[in-house]
């Protein structure tokens, strides 16, 4: 596989994780740089797994330094886009719930588009395994999402 394909979906993995364009183009470019200054990751058949893990720290020593974005504590009823605003707050608090390793798998899945086959192969399970998964927690969120009231 060539890793050079990863940049894409590595940078929408980090874009979910930081609030920052900016800085998610930082930590990828930071990640690529460690990964590719250790040879040992490289040419293995696990190097994906290599290059993720190495962006996740990346994201969670970036998350540390800042403090967490406050919600505004108004907004006009007539705000453009409010149903999808409250839908986005909404589903962030669904995923906000989820324990920190299912939450990365829908994230790496639907925000950066990692195949299945892929993201087992970073977790050290099978494909089957991992699509069972993956259905599990979309359930277990849809069911959440139900008891916002939006669903």
């Amino acid at each position: 596989m060539d890793i050079r394909e990863q940049y894409d979906k590595l940078f929408k993995y980090c874009c979910s994780r930081v609030s920052s364009r900016e800085t998610a183009e930082d930590i990828t470019q930071e990640a690529f740089l460690r990964f590719l200054e250790h040879p040992e990751y490289q040419g293995k058949p696990h190097e994906i797994q290599y290059l993720y893990t190495i962006a996740r720290n990346l994201c969670v020593d970036e998350y540390r330094k800042k403090p967490p974005d406050e919600l505004p504590e108004y907004v006009p009823d007539d705000h453009p886009g409010e149903s999808a605003w409250i839908d986005r707050i909404a589903l962030r608090a669904v995923l906000d719930r989820l324990p920190e390793e299912e939450r990365e798998i829908i994230v790496m899945r639907y925000v950066s588009e990692v195949s299945v086959a892929d993201i087992a192969r970073i977790h050290g399970v099978t494909w089957f395994s991992m699509n069972r998964r993956i259905k599990h927690i979309l359930a277990k969120m849809r069911k959440e999402f139900g008891k916002e009231g939006l669903a």
